[in-house]
């Protein structure tokens, strides 16, 4: 597993804010800053569950998402957020963690 970012998330506003329509979230680039700093602020009614929209969570990349995924609790199945990467959360320890396969 390779490090990624961290997602945390606000209900204020914050600098750069870039709009995700399709997945009901604002966010900011977490590549602007060398420790993948990302802030996340759900919009109403956005389909996930509370502790991810709640509880910051790390992201690692990883090379196999369904062999990552294997004996975890799944809090957000595999799907595909933008072309070319399979996201999938976890929880661990009572926190999310986000699991990223890069397909291209």
């Amino acid at each position: 597993m390779k490090f990624n970012h961290i997602g945390i998330p606000t209900k204020d506003s914050f600098e750069n804010e870039i709009d995700l329509p399709h997945l009901q979230m604002t966010v900011s680039d977490h590549t602007n800053n060398k420790y993948g700093i990302q802030w996340q602020r759900y919009w109403k009614d956005a389909p996930y569950p509370d502790l991810v929209q709640s509880v910051p969570h790390v992201a690692f990349e990883v090379d196999d998402l369904d062999k990552a995924l294997e004996g975890e609790h799944i809090l957000i199945e595999p799907n595909s957020p933008s072309e070319g990467l399979i996201v999938a959360f976890i929880e661990v320890n009572g926190a999310p963690v986000e699991l990223m396969e890069f397909t291209d």
